[in-house]
């Protein structure tokens, strides 16, 4: 059992619970998924340049992604409908607080000029989402064989009712939300 799960259930659930004044254990809010998107424009041209990301994320998460592909032909951007033009991970369960761990402790420390995450980049759900511009903020990815430094989007899916329940719980899990 990751060691962040274990520190919910222990002793998270509980202050979050008197924190929103809740009367069941059971209507906590707790994180459903995370998913990690990279969006690559250049695979148009180049099939190799997704190859490369989806090997990026495969080290970030530790799971193997798929490709997303583009809904509709675009032609300003020169893709058509069906065309790869990223790729994606879900992690749930044990892997999902594994990479909330890393992500918390080890990756967003090390984002250059950081002032702590927005506040506002929760939606009326309680769901949180980030941008990260560069994939080699994470100690997995290794420096000398990345191609190009690419962002990625990283988004928290919570059973939160609202945005002030998805904050609580976030911050229970130590974010670094701007003050």
């Amino acid at each position: 059992m990751p060691r962040l799960l274990k520190k919910y259930r222990n002793e998270m659930q509980g202050k979050i619970k008197e924190k929103l004044g809740l009367s069941n254990l059971m209507e906590v809010p707790r994180i459903d998924k995370v998913t990690l998107n990279m969006g690559v424009g250049e695979a148009v041209t180049d099939k190799k340049v997704l190859e490369k990301a989806m090997e990026n994320l495969e080290h970030i998460s530790g799971q193997k992604p798929i490709k997303t592909v583009a809904k509709r032909s675009v032609a300003g951007f020169k893709i058509r409908e069906g065309y790869p033009i990223g790729c994606k991970v879900t992690l749930r369960r044990e892997r999902m607080y594994e990479f909330i761990d890393r992500l918390v402790n080890i990756a967003i420390p090390r984002i250059r000029d950081f002032r702590g995450l927005n506040k506002k980049s929760f939606d009326e759900q309680g769901n949180y989402s980030m941008g990260v511009s560069e994939q080699i903020i994470f100690p997995e990815v290794d420096y000398d064989q990345i191609d190009a430094i690419r962002g990625l989007d990283i988004t928290i899916t919570t059973t939160a009712r609202n945005a002030s329940e998805g904050r609580a719980l976030l911050e229970e899990f130590n974010f670094p939300f701007k003050k």
